[in-house]
């Protein structure tokens, strides 16, 4: 009497009855690799909202604070290296499945996991970018100035917050020096987007495109609880092409997936291994 065969997961399943997915990932990608996450499994924030946009550039005191945490949280997130669930879908891409990758993480550990065909849509924290000139600086490079200019600070520790942040409470950061451009002596940003800042025009038009390419649509490790993302899995609603999403909790598109996975994203991708 043979015995009958193993039932396949349903996310392996899902991905085989499709050619050109379309993958959105976000932070539980990459909670693994140690960059904790925004968000809790209901959706709501673990700790104080991201520094915003306009606050960053009209007030002096928040470039201080931000840049200060930064340099503590750097550290440890420039070291940051990919997991599983950053080497499976790359995997998925080089078995010539996988039409785009749309990324809402800063961290590039999917580029370096292998993934060739991925877009950035906040940006990069390995750049710095001058908001005059326009002038754009490799994060280690500044990292060296901004510990030049703070040395005292360099004594310091933090535990990790998202996105190369750190917890560091309670610091009087008015003696913090953060350097100007030093091309036009402009304002230092990280390359990425903030909260009230805008994703590029263009980044959108591209990922779109590239969506309307698709056969189905790959939610990893977001709760889409952002719009800049969330407005992906709408198009591909109103396309009426199929969604599953990966994530340990509520996402904003619950009632639009096709499948629902909720384990970790490494664990739930080990067949693509």
């Amino acid at each position: 009497m043979t015995s009958a065969p193993m039932a396949r997961h349903p996310l392996e399943e899902f991905v085989d009855r499709h050619e050109r997915l379309f993958v959105l990932t976000g932070a539980g990608c990459s909670t693994n690799s140690g960059i904790p996450d925004y968000r809790d499994s209901h959706g709501n924030w673990k700790r104080t909202q991201p520094v915003n946009f306009q606050a960053f550039m009209t007030e002096e005191r928040t470039r201080q604070r931000y840049w200060a945490r930064s340099l503590i949280g750097w550290r440890r997130f420039g070291q940051a290296r990919p997991n599983d669930a950053h080497h499976a879908l790359a995997r998925l891409e080089a078995n010539g499945r996988c039409e785009m990758l749309l990324t809402q993480n800063v961290d590039r550990l999917h580029q370096s996991a292998g993934h060739r065909q991925v877009i950035d849509l906040h940006g990069r924290l390995d750049l710095v970018r001058c908001m005059g000139c326009g002038r754009k600086t490799p994060r280690y490079e500044f990292q060296d100035a901004l510990g030049s200019a703070n040395a005292v600070w360099l004594t310091l520790d933090a535990t990790d917050a998202p996105d190369g942040d750190a917890n560091l409470e309670h610091a009087d950061f008015a003696s913090f020096n953060v350097p100007a451009c030093e091309s036009c002596g402009g304002i230092l940003k990280p390359d990425v987007v903030f909260f009230g800042e805008n994703v590029p025009r263009d980044v959108v038009a591209t990922a779109q495109e590239h969506l309307e390419q698709a056969d189905a649509m790959l939610v990893v490790g977001s709760s889409l609880m952002v719009y800049s993302g969330f407005r992906f899995v709408q198009t591909a609603a109103r396309r009426q092409i199929p969604i599953a999403a990966v994530n340990l909790g509520r996402t904003r598109a619950d009632d639009l997936l096709a499948l629902k996975v909720e384990e970790r994203c490494e664990a739930a991708l080990a067949f693509l291994l």
